[in-house]
């Protein structure tokens, strides 16, 4: 790149790789920065993305091919006491539900395509430009530095996320499994149709989630049965273990000008967090790429990529989503970490009745989606 870049983003993850792409894509040269830090761990990782960021990233030619993006055909949702809700892809009228996407292949197909991007410059360390966008993630010190304040509501849980195969084939089928103690279960489908394997990502108790991470292989994997309450018959655990703590954040401000007098925002995890058991944390993330992207595109001639008034119709555009899909996700987790009767009862209850309701039903899966 001969010229300067106009957008430094910190942070090359998938939602810094996707900005990246999305705004070189609009003729705007960019400085992404991505130091090279070690990791010696296999990620383990799988997200569930929604219709909305699959156009996005095959617009980039970034997504990964069906090995690697499994299609979600039905979610199955089950109670603490016998409720249950089920969506189905015929249901809705659309060919899946959601994909469940492998990490590292996602990475690498992003990867890919800023190498081949001749407008995106990946540099190790930060360079002066128009406007800067932190992509950091949760914990962001670019961040910090700019006096951002991090509202972080703490759930006592964390994740545990790994790899299985089980005994019967997934069926394309998201299971999800709430109990009696708050804690959220969820096997989704992975490895292409007609396979076995499954990622687990399990919100269990702080306090014991230790010793869930210190079982042996076959003990662990047995654990995961059980609280699958055998959906899948015997199961086998085929990777490490991941663990991190849960919480819900935002930030009080997602754009500002720095002391030079150039201007910054702010984009996924580094502006928000939720809680997984809904699966939307990285489609809201990508929400926040594209529509920061269409803002810039969308400018005045006589506006530059840094001007406060854009960046303000970005934030307005993405807080009133994010609020809404964090305050939804966290009320659910609430409800079902709550033992004392008759919630229990009415929560199944009520999940029975939301199952018999088409319109409503099928009005919150085209959100979920990101369907109009």
């Amino acid at each position: 790149m001969s010229l300067p870049p106009e957008v430094c983003i910190r942070g090359a993850g998938i939602v810094g790789r996707t900005l990246a792409l999305l705004l070189a894509r609009e003729r705007v040269r960019v400085a992404l920065v991505s130091p090279q830090l070690p990791n010696p761990h296999e990620d383990v990782r799988a997200y569930a993305l929604n219709a909305a960021s699959r156009t996005l990233l095959e617009g980039l030619r970034a997504w990964p091919d069906a090995q690697h993006a499994t299609e979600v055909r039905e979610m199955q949702v089950n109670g603490d006491a016998g409720g249950r809700v089920q969506f189905s892809a015929p249901s809705q009228k659309v060919d899946a539900l959601a994909w469940i996407v492998d990490v590292p292949a996602l990475e690498r197909q992003l990867s890919d395509a800023v190498r081949f991007q001749p407008r995106i410059d990946v540099v190790a360390e930060p360079v002066p430009a128009a406007l800067t966008v932190v992509c950091e993630g949760k914990v962001s010190t670019t961040r910090d530095a700019l006096g951002v304040r991090y509202e972080v509501t703490r759930y006592p849980q964390h994740a545990i996320a790994a790899r299985l195969e089980a005994e019967q084939p997934h069926g394309e089928i998201a299971r999800q499994w709430f109990d009696d103690r708050g804690e959220v279960l969820a096997l989704l489908p992975v490895g292409g149709s007609g396979s076995r394997s499954l990622a687990l990502v399990w919100s269990v108790d702080q306090l014991r989630a230790p010793a869930l991470l210190a079982l042996s292989a076959d003990d662990f994997a047995a654990a995961v049965r059980e609280a699958s309450q055998d959906a899948l018959g015997a199961l086998t655990l085929t990777s490490e273990r991941a663990a991190w703590p849960l919480q819900r954040a935002i930030a009080d401000r997602w754009s500002g000008t720095m002391a030079d007098g150039k201007a910054w925002a702010l984009a996924g995890d580094a502006a928000h967090t939720v809680h997984p058991l809904a699966g939307q944390g990285l489609n809201l993330g990508l929400a926040d790429a594209a529509e920061l992207a269409s803002v810039l595109k969308g400018r005045e001639y006589w506006r530059g990529v840094g001007d406060a008034r854009l960046l303000r119709r970005y934030e307005r555009a993405r807080r009133t989503d994010v609020l809404s899909m964090s305050l939804a996700t966290d009320a659910l987790q609430q409800l079902f970490a709550h033992r004392t009767e008759p919630l229990p009862a009415l929560r199944n209850w009520g999940m029975r009745g939301f199952d018999r309701t088409r319109f409503v039903k099928q009005w919150i899966a085209r959100q979920a989606m990101g369907l109009p």
